[in-house]
């Protein structure tokens, strides 16, 4: 079966962000299938316009020139189509976080330091690490606060910053289940810091109780990834503190109804 990354549907179809690169990946790959119906010949189209938008229509017409594929994307990119049929493309184009880079970052980090230095990341970048999760973001987010070791480093954070386009900041841990520090994972050891990651289940079970519209986005696509009976045990057992506050639990109540439809575990 093709996956998602290189099947121009799957790819476009409700996910809250698409990556320009695998975005012209599934473009070549769907433009050599036999047959293209009208639906597809647009859904081609709109996704070049989004690609000429997000890039810029220079970038785009150059990586048509390299593409073996180039000549027959371009006729569907000419072609009198009508009116965009996919107009929330261009507004869903993220180019997504490398984890190797930033394993690179941090290893510069541990690098530097002078004596050895805990970390516990958690938040996104803790999914995108553990490989649940693929979009873009600024922020490598410590649980807690930034151990000295690393926050006292201010002109490295800075440079790090500029070369990496990651920036070093932190969170809470009241929102995150009860019982996540003796969950964590290991990461790996860079130099003098050694790094762990939250659980994926207690970040989904943080991120449940979340307002924020980008949390939800997460939910959504965490949703299709995790074991739905492991989120359940896990907010069924560790979440009560968070479902206590009444403001947070019509959070939690509201993004699961959209996630499941079905009434918040309890």
């Amino acid at each position: 079966m093709t996956s998602v990354a290189h099947d121009l549907w799957g790819l476009t179809f409700g996910q809250p962000w698409i990556d320009p690169a695998e975005l012209a990946a599934a473009l070549e790959s769907q433009i050599n299938q036999p047959e293209l119906d009208f639906r597809t010949q647009l859904l081609i189209r709109d996704s070049l316009d989004a690609l000429a938008a997000h890039w810029g229509r220079e970038r785009l017409e150059a990586w048509l020139e390299r593409s073996a594929s180039g000549g027959r994307l371009k006729q569907i990119w000419t072609s009198d189509l009508g009116e965009p049929g996919f107009p929330t493309l261009r507004v869903r184009l993220m180019s997504k976080t490398d984890p190797a880079a930033v394993r690179e970052l941090l290893g510069e980090l541990g690098a530097e330091l002078k004596k050895p230095a805990l970390a516990v990341i958690g938040g996104s970048i803790a999914l995108m690490l553990a490989g649940e999760l693929r979009r873009g973001t600024d922020d490598i987010d410590f649980v807690d606060e930034v151990p000295s070791e690393i926050r006292d480093q201010h002109e490295l954070l800075g440079a790090l910053a500029i070369r990496y386009g990651l920036r070093v900041t932190h969170f809470q841990s009241h929102f995150l289940p009860t019982g996540w520090r003796e969950r964590i994972r290991s990461l790996g050891r860079f130099g003098q810091l050694d790094v762990r990651l939250v659980d994926p289940c207690d970040v989904f079970v943080g991120k449940l109780f979340s307002a924020r519209h980008k949390d939800l986005d997460d939910l959504r696509v965490l949703s299709r990834n995790l074991d739905r009976g492991a989120v359940e045990a896990r907010l069924c057992s560790a979440g009560s503190v968070l479902l206590a506050d009444p403001s947070l639990a019509a959070h939690a109540t509201k993004n699961w109804a959209i996630l499941y439809n079905e009434p918040l575990p309890r």
